[in-house]
């Protein structure tokens, strides 16, 4: 397997061209082998070069009620009475740590979005 190092711009587009060739590969072939590897390289130079920056506490556990079809009544076993669940999604109140745990633990929120501090109210 001929592959060299992902390191500039143009080896991650020629990757990525390769990639997008080789997207029907079945695993545990020579072809499949060679996407898992080019994947691995390109993953290691994004992370490099386009770090994603998590997201705001608030905007995760929107993010997650969207996408899991939660409604705020869904929210009080993990942050409290619905009165508490609204001062946290309109950014009154920070999440405590009992909270965070919570949320992480039932929602799959993950912990370091969720101990980032928040956007003020006036900021969202």
């Amino acid at each position: 397997m001929d592959i060299k190092p992902v390191k500039t711009k143009a080896d991650y587009q020629a990757a990525l061209k390769e990639i997008e060739a080789l997207m029907q590969a079945k695993p545990r072939t020579a072809k499949g082998d060679r996407l898992e590897v080019l994947v691995t390289l390109v993953e290691a130079y994004e992370a490099k070069h386009y770090p994603l920056d998590l997201p705001d506490p608030v905007e995760a556990i929107k993010y997650a009620m969207e996408s899991k079809g939660l409604i705020v009544k869904d929210l009080e076993p993990m942050i409290g009475r619905t009165n508490r669940v609204y001062e946290i999604l309109s950014r009154k109140r920070p999440l405590t740590l009992r909270m965070i745990w919570e949320l992480h633990r039932r929602l799959g929120i993950p912990a370091e979005s969720l101990v980032r501090p928040t956007r003020k109210a006036n900021a969202a």
